[in-house]
Order: structure tokens, then sequence, then C-alpha cells
């Protein structure tokens, strides 16, 4: 199944995306709901409930605008750096050569604030150059949450994934070492476009698929998720040590090789530069950096 948020009207709804990726169908949602986008269905099966019904009638998918299927998070994002063996490689000749931190040895985790995050369309706005001249992309998987927990085992950690999405982790570069701490740099307004919807868990093998990022058509970032330091299971285990996952809660998975830091020479993006982010079995994100 494919769940989007999207407006009509001026409305907020969620709906179920037709296979062929042409239509979407409302579910039966009050208003109140529909403002936390796809986080109340996934509520409800947590507690062991059914989703609402669907609308009788489904509306062509170019007559709404989609938003991020999570527009109202209830905290941060969860994300995890340097976490493909070739992007790891990339960095190791950046900047972030003298850090400390093995990326071999535990993930490198950090967050986002939910209120950077954006729609799968929307414009991202770059700030000030006197704040930060250095804005990279990432393309990432993002794993949603279905069934929260504490302390999950690696062996059990797939059976709380309810879905996946698309994200780009925009990274202020300068601002992120500057502070050492990722998440200032990381969390700028509208540095978190995600989309274009969830796909269920058992629609996608979230451990075998591929991520691609192209700027401005040219493609920057191709690596198969098989290529992770740390795989889902393991992600899923480390974040929830001592630290409850709630329904809902996204993982960002790490990126490929193929940032704008790890060119030669570095290649940061521009005003009027389009992103295009696209995972195999998932779909495709496109925003505009204005």
């Amino acid at each position: 199944m494919r769940i989007a948020t999207f407006i009509r009207n001026a409305e907020r709804f969620v709906g179920q995306v037709s296979s062929d990726g042409t239509q979407v169908t409302p579910f039966k949602l009050d208003a109140g709901a529909a403002r936390r986008g796809a986080l109340p269905l996934i509520e409800a099966l947590a507690r062991g409930e059914s989703l609402p019904a669907l609308a009788e009638q489904a509306i062509a998918l170019d007559a709404v605008r989609l938003e991020a299927p999570l527009p109202a998070q209830r905290r941060n994002l969860w994300c995890v750096g340097r976490n493909y063996h070739a992007h790891a490689k990339e960095l190791a000749a950046s900047v972030f050569k003298n850090n400390s931190a093995d990326p071999q040895a535990w993930p490198i985790v950090f967050t986002k604030v939910p209120e950077c995050v954006i729609g799968p369309v929307d414009d991202v706005h770059l700030p000030d150059p006197a704040i930060s001249a250095q804005i990279d992309y990432e393309a990432e998987l993002a794993v949603v949450i279905g069934t929260g927990g504490k302390n999950i085992a690696r062996a059990d950690a797939m059976r709380h994934v309810f879905g996946y999405t698309v994200v780009n982790d925009v990274t202020a570069r300068d601002v992120q070492m500057r502070h050492q701490q990722w998440d200032m740099g990381k969390s700028f307004d509208t540095f978190c476009p995600m989309g274009p919807w969830i796909v269920t868990a058992d629609e996608l093998d979230g451990t075998r698929t591929r991520v691609r990022c192209w700027v401005n058509g040219e493609l920057r970032q191709d690596g198969p998720t098989e290529n992770m330091i740390f795989d889902i299971p393991t992600l899923i285990e480390t974040i929830s040590r001592g630290i409850t996952l709630y329904p809902g809660d996204v993982i960002a998975t790490g990126t490929p090789a193929g940032v704008g830091m790890g060119l030669t020479p570095p290649r940061y993006i521009q005003q009027g530069d389009v992103i295009r982010i696209e995972i195999d079995g998932i779909g495709a994100i496109e925003n505009r950096f204005v």
C-alpha cells in the first residue's frame, strides 16, 4: 500500500495511492486527524485497529498537491551519518578526516527537527550566504516505525517497520563543521524534503533497494541499500537502546557516495538547482533550491 498526504481545495487529506500511481482515494478521516498526515493511520494499526474506510471516489493524482506523508511529526527525525562504505571513504578525504568517530564501530546518529520537513515538490530555501554558503544534498531511504518499542532486538527489528519513504537530508556543511554536533547544520527550515508517500513494508524490502540522486539532471548518487555499513535492523536496535521508539518515528538511514562535499573540488548547491531523488519501489521527490 502507498499512503499519501495531499492538499485539495486548500484542505489536507490522507489517501491510498493506486497501484499505477495515477489516482489517490482519501481515507474517511476528520480534518483534525488529517492534519497529522499518515500518523493517525500508523497509530491505529499499532493499537490493533483497522484503517479507516476509503471514500467512494478516487481523485486524479495530478489534481492534488502532494505533501510530506508525515507533515506533523511528534518529534525529531532520527538520522544516520556515513552509513554507506563508499560515502564513508569519500568523506575520509574531506574536512572530516580528523573526526575521531569510527564509522565502522558504531552508527553516527543525529536528529533533524520536525519543522524542517517539507513536501516532495516544495521549494527548499537557501539561507543567507553569511549564515551558510555550503549547502549539500543527501539522498536517503527513510524507515517509518509502525510498532513502537524500547531495547528492540536486531532479530525482531523488521517487525517494527511500518514502511519506507524518501528524504533529502539537506545539510549546511560549514555549520555542521562549526558546531561539531550536527543537528544545527541539518535542521534549517525546509531542509528535509520527504515523500512522495509511504510504501508499506509488505510491498518493499528496504534492505534491498536502490537510492539515486540527480542534480540538474546529472546523476550524482547511485547506491544499493545492501552497501550500508549498518543495516536497518542494526539501526533500529541501536537507536532503541534505552530510548522508546513510537509509531510514526522516522529513521533516515544514511546516504550513498556522491555528495557535493565529496567531489573534487566540492560542488555545493546553487540557487535554482533542482535535486531529484528516486528510490526503487517507492518513487521520487524533486525540489528546487531558491
